[in-house]
């Protein structure tokens, strides 16, 4: 269970209009599939994306009028209306860390304690990005003492209740433990979306060897340095998915462990992570771990028949103006317009052919979006 916190308010805002063109098809197959497709919601790591665009930045770093720093702040709406480019969504989800309290450094003091303090100029635009989203008409949902990857997991988990798939934008592998057959990660790695990868439970076997469900008990045996979590001795990403396929879950080792079957965990990890499993101190290791990794799926996330795109331009324009950031025909599929390269143009829409993650570094493109599912 995630830490103990009172429930948490959110912040959204919701974009007035007609509901925006779906799930991209090709062929003449596009309006038989469009009938039959669920709605579609994009949610997106906010704090991931923007410091993926703050370190991306090329010299020549870009400010407002007032020399205030804005770099991040473009790269990251040109991220989200890339995204919404390529996914066609009908409503579009960010969230960002609660930037004041941490309901998991209240269980475990140390969380994430290591990291250096921010440089100034991502301080000042991590806290700009909420309020100039909002005013942009995106939904922006900033928990109170929970993080970005909560209100991903709340907004897969409210897409599901509605009959929604739901695509997760993030660089966090954490959002791997919320795949299932109407969730898929859209994962963000060095190189932007063009070098963006989709993870469905199928992908993770494929890569870790594990499924979604067992996710969590393989980061915690493994551990997450970026967040200060060291995991069990001798347990490493090949170590971890061998006990997992062996036994299932971390509890069902144990169980065997206890019941004098320690041979049998030998057998699968060896001798020394074996050695190292058995001892108390990794169980409460492990504890630590999957406490502090359980995301939250009850957060207030508003309707999302409340939030479908089409935002207005106009507003968006006007928000984006006011810090310096100047885009237009870029914003087209968050507002509903013609894709200014004309793929629309034949009636149909464009598909998009993501990156499949695959083991080897094998890239096996899929047929279509719909295929994600």
């Amino acid at each position: 269970m995630p830490p103990p916190s009172p429930p948490p308010p959110a912040s959204g805002t919701t974009a007035s209009g007609p509901a925006a063109t779906g799930t991209a098809v090709s062929g003449t197959a596009a309006s038989g599939a469009q009938a039959k497709r669920r709605s579609l919601l994009l949610a997106v790591d906010g704090n991931s994306l923007l410091h993926r665009a703050y370190h991306a930045a090329p010299i020549g770093k870009l400010v407002d009028g007032a020399d205030r720093p804005v770099w991040a702040l473009h790269g990251l709406v040109l991220s989200i209306a890339r995204a919404a480019a390529k996914i066609r969504p009908d409503a579009v989800v960010v969230g960002f860390d609660c930037p004041h309290e941490s309901a998991r450094r209240v269980v475990y003091p140390a969380y994430k304690a290591h990291r250096p303090d921010k440089p100034a100029d991502l301080t000042t635009q991590l806290a700009t990005a909420p309020d100039l989203l909002r005013a942009a008409g995106l939904c922006v949902v900033t928990p109170t003492a929970y993080e970005a990857d909560d209100v991903l997991a709340s907004s897969a988990e409210q897409a599901r209740r509605a009959g929604w798939h739901s695509i997760l934008v993030t660089s966090d592998r954490d959002a791997f433990a919320l795949l299932d057959p109407t969730t898929s990660v859209l994962r963000i790695r060095n190189g932007g979306f063009d070098e963006a990868v989709v993870v469905t439970p199928e992908s993770l076997a494929d890569v870790y060897g594990v499924t979604p469900g067992q996710y969590r008990d393989y980061a915690a045996l493994r551990g997450d340095p970026s967040d200060n979590l060291h995991g069990v001795r001798g347990f490493g990403s090949a170590t971890a998915a061998r006990l997992l396929a062996a036994f299932g879950s971390v509890d069902a080792a144990w169980s065997a462990w206890d019941d004098g079957k320690a041979e049998a965990v030998r057998g699968a990890v060896g001798d020394r992570a074996a050695t190292n499993f058995g001892t108390p101190e990794a169980r409460e290791v492990v504890d630590r771990n999957r406490r502090i990794m359980a995301m939250k799926h009850d957060l207030s996330i508003p309707a999302l028949d409340g939030i479908r795109l089409p935002l207005d331009l106009a507003v968006m324009r006007r928000a984006l103006s006011g810090h310096g950031i100047s885009l237009g025909p870029s914003l087209w599929a968050l507002t509903g317009r013609a894709d200014p390269n004309g793929a629309d143009s034949a009636g149909g829409t464009a598909a998009f052919v993501p990156n499949q993650w695959r083991r080897r570094n094998r890239r096996d493109p899929i047929p279509g979006q719909l295929a994600l599912f």
